[in-house]
């Protein structure tokens, strides 16, 4: 099944996708009405949703406006460092613990919502990457029961701004800046994916610039969870980014960082396409 957060007629709403229709909670008023509260709510919930898929027509997903699927994670975090090859072109030491960073969630976007390249850099980077969502709040997980715990599989584009990602060593600001959190289409379900045999594909513009697969994971998703949960509790919504391959715009030479104008966009076997027009941060951005 395909989670998705949408919004139509001006509401945001979430529900499923089934044969191109969009099969809305709000069908039934006794299921949530957010994403992070249908993924707790948990198997009664999906299978309530397949049930409205055959009594209800639903609407046609071209009419519906696809939000990231988890809008506003309670935790938002990335794995650096986890392809062999991305390795390779840094030129580091293949890590022998994950290396984890934090993304602000104020930074995440859907499907279509430009990325914006900020007034203070031009070292806009894109990194294509499989995401797995928390469905279960859970602590101390070993890895034999992680599978349990992970709700589904989604796509990111972890957006860097590679000067401000060294200003500090925790990456965290350089990988925090609005509109730098892309994620979608839609969340698919566990129990339809092999998480760690997916081919992986990052366009810019019509130029392929990234292609791997999941299997070449140095700490996979199900490793990643038993780390995580080792420290802190995880959450229904939590939303884990498992690191991106080779093929960055920064180890391009000359460098091939992302400019106004562009298109990027991230492909995954099973999960489809999450794609982004690339603009410039507008004057009129700030808030005070």
């Amino acid at each position: 099944m395909k989670l998705v957060s949408f919004r139509h007629q001006g509401t945001e709403q979430v529900g499923a996708v089934i044969d191109s229709r969009v099969i809305s909670s709000q069908l039934d008023p006794q299921l949530p009405g957010t994403m992070i509260e249908l993924l707790a709510a948990g198997a009664p919930a999906l299978q309530r949703l397949a049930e409205l898929a055959i009594q209800q027509p639903g609407l046609p997903l071209d009419q519906v406006e696809l939000l990231a699927p988890v809008p506003r994670p309670g935790k938002f975090l990335g794995v650096g460092l986890n392809y062999a090859d991305h390795i390779a072109e840094t030129g580091l030491q293949r890590p022998e613990f994950p290396t984890i960073f934090t993304k602000q969630s104020s930074c995440v976007i859907g499907p279509e919502q430009p990325i914006q390249r900020p007034r203070v850099s031009e070292k806009l980077d894109y990194e294509g990457e499989l995401a797995l969502v928390i469905g279960k709040r859970c602590r101390h997980v070993p890895r034999d029961k992680a599978a349990g715990v992970i709700a589904g599989y989604t796509i990111v584009n972890d957006v860097s701004v590679r000067d401000w990602q060294v200003k500090s060593p925790t990456w965290t600001l350089g990988k925090s800046f609005d509109s730098h959190g892309p994620m979608g289409p839609w969340i698919v379900t566990a129990d339809e994916l092999d998480p760690h045999n997916l081919e992986l594909k990052t366009w810019l513009n019509d130029e392929l610039r990234q292609h791997s697969n999941t299997r070449e994971l140095i700490f996979d998703c199900y490793a990643l969870v038993e780390t995580l949960s080792t420290v802190c509790t995880l959450e229904p919504g939590d939303v884990i980014a498992t690191g991106t391959c080779s093929g960055v715009g920064v180890k391009m030479k000359p460098r091939g960082y992302m400019k106004p104008g562009d298109r990027v966009t991230v492909e995954i076997e099973g999960i489809g396409r999450l794609s982004n027009p690339v603009i410039m941060e507008p004057e009129d951005n700030s808030r005070y």
